[in-house]
């Protein structure tokens, strides 16, 4: 996770000009590659092993639809939930699609709910590059926990977002409750 750390400089009057540095390492990957076209896209799958599954963070697969937490989320338990077949828009969508979509966001809040108790979420989908999809040729509902207090001065000034959970810790707590959807789809 981040770690804050003390800057090296000497401080004037008891103030450190450089204040506290916030690392967040994960993030270079995404601020390296941001704005650049993607070699695929992140929601269509394929065959995974499990141990892929892991790495591409893959919550649960289901006949229409997929849930996966975001590699850069806004915050602690951040899902996306898309359809299984690579399309840009809702009204593309065949009523399986969009009944096992709705389905995994509603399931999604519920497990999110139990995991995590969150406060609120919020819940949206961005409709192609202007609107701020990152992957707006693939159809994606992002659902985020909220807290109170969880949106701090770190996103306005400096652009970082502070996680108290490591992604990979938040897949470990997920993951089981994600498995046991499968069964109750049917």
């Amino acid at each position: 996770m981040a770690r804050a750390i003390r800057s090296g400089r000497k401080r004037s009057a008891g103030v450190d000009p450089a204040g506290l540095r916030l690392w967040a390492p994960w993030r270079y990957p995404y601020l390296r590659t941001a704005g650049k076209s993607s070699t695929g896209c992140i929601f269509c799958l394929g065959e995974l092993t499990n141990t892929a599954r892991r790495k591409r963070l893959v919550l649960h697969t289901g006949t229409y639809a997929m849930v996966m937490l975001n590699a850069y989320p806004y915050n602690n338990g951040h899902v996306m939930v898309a359809p299984c077949r690579h399309l840009a828009s809702p009204e593309l969508l065949d009523r399986g699609e969009r009944n096992e979509l709705n389905e995994l966001v509603t399931r999604s809040i519920e497990l999110l709910r139990k995991a995590l108790n969150p406060e609120g979420f919020n819940i949206g989908a961005n409709l192609g590059r202007i609107a701020g999809a990152g992957f707006a040729d693939h159809l994606h509902w992002h659902v985020v926990p909220r807290w109170a207090g969880d949106n701090n001065f770190m996103p306005v000034l400096a652009s970082t977002r502070v996680l108290s959970q490591h992604l990979l810790d938040s897949y470990r707590r997920l993951h089981p409750l994600f498995k046991a959807i499968k069964a109750n789809l049917a």
